[in-house]
């Protein structure tokens, strides 16, 4: 965790020196090989997950997996769309895997990387969200009981500051 003081050397990159919202300008920075880890948890009410897994994880929309993966992966693509002061990217790999991770709870995670002066957390967690929102879209039918949660940033590489495990380290 980062000391107070730390934190008050810290500025806001997307709010000017008036306070108005903008762009960060990454036209200076080098280009380097970044990547970043995001992950969500989808919590089925256990006879939910039952059925589900009795399925092989299909519904009667299709295959709940790879439609999240789908639907993810293009999420990633159209973040700059989405999140107004992201920066349009050349996304050079996108790979989003779901897995149970206990009785009841899905577990997405989504890799992004890419060589650029930007990073790409915005679009690893964009598609971590929308694989899981797509997954409860899928499975409604079933259940409203289902949740999202847990989205974080697991893995950062290749900027200023690097995250592990879900915590910024040196």
């Amino acid at each position: 965790m980062p000391s107070e003081a730390d934190m008050t050397d810290r500025e806001l990159s997307h709010v000017d020196s008036d306070g108005c919202p903008t762009m960060v300008d990454v036209g200076d920075k080098t280009p380097t090989r970044r990547e970043a880890v995001a992950e969500v948890l989808v919590r089925f009410p256990a006879e939910v997950a039952a059925t589900l897994r009795e399925q092989g994880l299909r519904s009667k929309k299709g295959p709940i997996v790879d439609t999240a993966i789908v639907a993810g992966t293009l999420a990633v693509k159209r973040t700059h769309e989405l999140i107004p002061f992201c920066h349009p990217l050349p996304i050079e790999n996108c790979r989003i895997e779901a897995e149970f991770a206990g009785e009841r709870e899905l577990r997405i995670r989504c890799t992004v990387a890419l060589t650029h002066k930007t990073g790409v957390e915005m679009e690893a967690l964009t598609g971590a969200s929308i694989a899981a929102l797509t997954v409860y879209d899928m499975c409604k039918a079933l259940s409203h009981e289902i949740v999202i949660d847990g989205l974080r940033l697991l893995e950062k590489s290749g900027g200023k500051r690097r995250v592990k495990q879900g915590r910024a380290v040196a």
